[in-house]
């Protein structure tokens, strides 16, 4: 049975391209109607015109996750216009690569925080609140594996997504039962960041993979998409790894 999200709105923060704009075509292609969302404006507008026509119906909108201030507002204008929301896809980050751990600057660290943990914190709590007054929805935000594999040259990422995993299982408690939050943990994927990858690197990130290659996208997008729907409706708190098999072997 395929998920009828019909009539339900989804608000997918960085959703301009990668995993993100994978997640929305998801969405949207089971019905619903989608807030594509990203800092800049213009990606934004590309990515609504890159899901085309067909179910659901798509719209832009600029927002950035680390400013505090605009995130409530934002919330409530989605509510006025489309008189809704009922899912949020915290998948804005950024992920910084360390050279050495000595050498990281305060302002990166306050940054890497900010956007990965600050703004998908304050995100939770206006939409969460917003959803349990409406009497319920779906919060699912995506991690990364990096929170319970962590390496040195990602510290800080696996440091912030780690604390996305456990403000996932508080809101799961704060907002129940009518208000479900979930976390999704990717691995390795095939989106426009690993076209720069050559083969020996390849060849190094899916060494030992029991799938024994790159994710595809739409393996994210399907599992977001039935979170977001009511065929999941027993399912909150959980942490959920989509890596091919990698944590199962390290």
């Amino acid at each position: 049975m395929s998920t009828d999200l019909t009539g339900k709105v989804a608000l997918v923060t960085g959703a301009s391209r990668g995993l993100g704009l994978a997640i929305a075509r998801g969405l949207k292609d089971a019905g619903a109607t989608v807030i594509v969302s990203s800092r800049k404006i213009e990606g934004c507008t590309e990515a609504v015109a890159a899901l085309g026509d067909g179910p659901g119906s798509a719209y832009p909108l600029a927002l950035h996750v680390g400013d505090w201030e605009s995130l409530e507002p934002a919330v409530d204008g989605i509510i006025e216009r489309f008189g809704r929301l009922d899912i949020l896809v915290n998948n804005a980050g950024i992920a910084p690569l360390a050279e050495n751990l000595m050498a990281v600057s305060e302002k990166l660290w306050d940054k890497t925080i900010e956007v990965n943990v600050k703004g998908p914190f304050r995100l939770m709590a206006v939409v969460g609140d917003r959803m349990r007054e409406a009497g319920g929805g779906s919060i699912i935000n995506i991690s990364s594996i990096g929170a319970v594999r962590p390496s040195p040259a990602e510290a800080m990422y696996a440091a912030a997504k780690n604390g996305l995993n456990a403000l996932t299982q508080a809101f799961a408690q704060e907002y129940a039962p009518t208000v479900r939050a979930n976390c999704v943990m990717p691995g390795s994927f095939a989106t426009d960041m690993a076209e720069n990858w050559d083969d020996e690197f390849i060849g190094l990130v899916t060494n030992r993979l029991p799938a024994g290659r790159l994710g595809r996208p739409e393996e994210i997008a399907g599992l977001v998409t039935y979170l977001a729907g009511d065929e999941s409706t027993y399912t909150t708190g959980a942490l959920i790894p989509v890596d091919g098999g990698r944590t199962a072997v390290y």
